[in-house]
């Protein structure tokens, strides 16, 4: 029990890391985009790793969730 504890502890952690991580891409696309001076490849790249990040995400949101079916 105290390893799944442990387990839990280390995907939230994770989870946090992920998500400032999404919230730090965005704030970049947002101010690529406002600057005009945007390169279209390299706003693209931003946009995939987002999407990636996001991916990964719900994977470790799903791990954290209990097992409902019965």
């Amino acid at each position: 029990m105290m390893e799944d504890n442990n387990d839990q502890d280390s995907i939230r952690s994770e989870l946090a890391e992920l998500r400032q991580t999404h919230r730090d891409l965005d704030h970049s696309i947002a101010a690529l985009i406002e600057t005009r001076r945007s390169d279209v490849l390299q706003l693209q790249r931003l946009k995939k790793r987002k999407l990636k990040l996001r991916d990964e995400i719900q994977v470790l949101e799903t791990q954290l969730l209990p097992d409902i079916i019965a």
